[in-house]
Parts: C-alpha cells; structure tokens; sequence
C-alpha cells in the first residue's frame, strides 16, 4: 500500500502543465487528486472534495493564493486542512506572509516533483497525528499538557495545579500583568528548582502546541490568548514567549521564531543546533 492512498490533495494551478505534472506525480504516490484552476472554483471544491491537503498557487486568476489561503482557515470545515503554497514567488516577504496565514509549507518554482511528494507526506503525516490525546492530555515532545487539570510536565515530570498568587521562597515575585489569572502550575525543569506557570503562559503555551508546526503571528497569538485586548502590545507577545522558554528550561527550544512572522511549536529534531 502506498503512503498516500485514500487520502485526497486537491491541486490549484492556472497553468496546466504544472497542474499535470504535479497531479501527476501524487497520483503515482497513491492520493487521490483534484485539481482547480482559479480561486473560486478551488474553494467550491475545498468545501465539497473535502481534501486532507491543497498544493495551492499564489497566483490565481479571480481570488489569490493568498485570499484563498484565508477564506480556507476562516472556515470551520476546511480550517484544518493542509495548506503547501508552490509558486514561482521567490521573495522571502512573500514567504513569511503565506506562513504567517496559516500555511504549513512554501515551495517555489522550478521545484522538483520528488520533493513535493515528500513534503505532502511530511506535511499529511504531522496532520494525522494530532498532539491531542486520551483524557485531554496535549503531549508534543518532551512537554505534555493536561488541558482539564491545567497541569503540565516536561520529560515526564508531572506539575500540580496551584492556585496561589503569591511567590514561593527564592522565586522571583510575578508582576500584575504575570499573574493575570493566577498561577496554574509548575513545571519542575531540574532538580534545583521548579518554577510556575502563569494562566496566559498556560494558555500560550497550549495554543502553539494544539498548532503544531504552523507559524503563528503576534496577531493571532494576541487574538487567541489575550483575545486582542486593545491595551495589549505586540512586544508582550514577545516577552511572554521568552519567558516561557526560560521557565522550560531546554524543552523551550521546542518554540521557534521565525523571522518576521511569529512563532513555532516545532518538536525537537535529532542532531538540530539548540536556540542561543
């Protein structure tokens, strides 16, 4: 059985050899393929075909790459599907604003069929394996999540829920805006020293891990975790995330920056150079 049978990949390309040539290629690796030639039509057929991925052009007659990119993440029944963008769009500003919308790989033209088969796979297989597990358990590398019990562990080291605002002796006392909510937990990192999560570092945690490997921009964290309040700063998005990587110690390694579009939950891969 090949990798990518029964699962569909609806392919949107104005240019028909490029449409041919990569149905092409997927069909030979099993998927089942569908293909649009404009926005509009890929759109009507995202919400009918249901596929599990879009290999999606920036540039489109009608709707672009962009605004189809959009109305795919906005929807409840295609906001979880794959979204690979392959176009002959080199500049890196163009690259980080498809991955700061929601999609989960870029590839310019001319590419190679071979990689784009793969990175289909790559991309399906981290779709098909959510981090959600039995009992509301969020689990992605070395840090697991009880999303119920508001507990967290890093490496198998279970936390418990506390509800004290107050900083325990040699902790460092948590600032009005720290401890919005209150404290939830404690993640012991060490065995010198376990240090506590606040709700916001809670919730922002759990966000970029249930969006595993999808960049989310400032905008959206802010929206998710501090649901845009206006007296919020981009900068505290910042500060909260080096936080948090401070506070897990080298599991926060596992929360990429990427340049110019926001952040990563990306788990940790073999023999990769840890962050500065």
């Amino acid at each position: 059985m090949t990798e990518g049978q029964s699962q569909r990949v609806l392919v949107v390309d104005d240019e028909p050899d490029i449409t041919a040539l990569v149905a092409y290629h997927l069909a030979k690796a099993g998927y089942r393929v569908a293909t649009a030639t404009n926005g509009r039509d890929a759109l009507q057929a995202a919400r009918e075909e249901r596929p599990d991925l879009v290999v999606l052009d920036l540039m489109l007659p009608g709707l672009s790459g962009y605004e189809v990119l959009v109305d795919l993440r906005r929807r409840d029944e295609t906001k979880d599907v794959g979204v690979i963008l392959l176009t002959a769009r080199r500049d890196e500003r163009d690259r980080i604003k498809g991955l700061s919308l929601g999609a989960d790989d870029y590839l310019a033209k001319p590419f190679s069929p071979q990689e784009l088969v793969l990175r289909v796979g790559a991309v399906l297989r981290r779709l098909a394996a959510p981090p959600v597990a039995a009992g509301g358990v969020l689990a992605a590398g070395p840090i697991s999540l009880d999303k119920s019990a508001h507990r967290a562990s890093v490496d198998g080291v279970e936390v418990d829920t506390r509800s004290d605002r107050h900083p325990r002796l040699g902790q460092q006392a948590l600032t009005p805006r720290q401890a919005v909510g209150g404290v939830v937990g404690h993640v012991d990192v060490g065995v010198e020293r376990a240090v506590e999560l606040t709700a916001i570092e809670f919730k922002l945690l759990r966000t970029l891990i249930e969006r595993e490997g999808r960049v989310q921009s400032r905008a959206q964290l802010l929206e998710t975790v501090w649901h845009a309040q206006p007296d919020i700063q981009t900068r505290t998005v910042d500060m909260h995330v080096q936080r948090l990587r401070q506070k897990l110690g080298a599991a926060g390694d596992c929360i990429e920056t990427v340049r110019g579009a926001g952040y990563r939950f990306q788990r940790p891969r073999p023999g990769a150079r840890k962050r500065s």
